[in-house]
C-alpha cells in the first residue's frame, strides 16, 4: 500500500465542508431516477400494450418523462423551501438567545461538547474559544446543524445542476 502524505491537496478521506449536503444530493438524484425510470417505463409499457404506433409510445414516454421532471423538479423545490424558511428563524432565534442569555448560551454549548465526549474542563475550552469568534456560526452549528453562510438553496435543489463530486479534496 502507497503511503499518502496527509495535507489538505491529497488527503483520501473527504474531509471537506458540505459531505452530508453532497450524500443528500447522491440520495435524491438516486430516488429521483429510480423514480422516473420506473414510471416512465410504466406508462410506456401501458401505451405500448394499448397500440402498436410507434410515435404514440415515443410521445407518451417524452411526456411521461416531462411530467416527472417537474413533478420532481416542484416537489424538491416546495420541500427545500419549507427548510430554508425556517433556517432563518432558527438562526433569528439563537442571535435572540445569544443576546439575551450569553452565559447559559454557553454553558449549553460546553454541554453539547461534552455530551460528544469531550471532558467538562476541554467542553467549555472548546465553546469559549469558539463562541470567541463567531457565536452564532458556533451554536448554529452545534445546536441546530447549520452553517449560516451556507443555507439551503430551494432552486439549486430543484434545478439541473452539475452533480457534485463527492470525492472532492478541497
Amino acid at each position: 500500500m502507497k503511503d499518502v502524505p496527509v495535507g489538505e491537496e491529497n488527503h483520501p478521506e473527504p474531509h471537506a465542508g458540505g459531505f452530508a449536503a453532497r450524500l443528500n444530493w447522491l440520495r435524491a438524484a438516486v430516488l429521483g431516477a429510480n423514480d422516473g425510470i420506473v414510471s416512465t417505463a410504466g406508462l410506456v409499457i401501458g401505451v405500448a400494450g394499448a397500440t402498436a404506433a410507434r410515435s404514440a409510445i415515443l410521445t407518451a414516454g417524452l411526456a411521461g418523462l416531462f411530467a416527472g421532471s417537474l413533478a420532481m423538479a416542484s416537489g424538491e423545490y416546495v420541500s427545500v423551501s419549507s427548510q430554508r424558511d425556517s433556517e432563518p428563524a432558527l438562526l433569528a432565534l439563537e442571535r435572540r438567545e445569544l443576546t439575551e442569555t450569553p452565559h447559559a448560551e454557553l454553558t449549553e454549548l460546553a454541554m453539547l461538547y461534552q455530551s460528544r465526549g469531550l471532558t467538562p474542563g476541554l467542553a467549555q475550552e472548546v465553546a469559549e474559544q469558539l463562541s470567541a469568534h463567531d457565536p452564532l456560526a458556533a451554536h448554529a452549528e452545534a445546536e441546530l446543524g447549520i452553517d449560516p453562510q451556507q443555507l439551503t438553496s430551494p432552486w439549486h435543489a430543484a434545478g439541473p445542476v452539475e452533480a457534485p463530486d463527492l470525492g472532492s479534496k478541497r
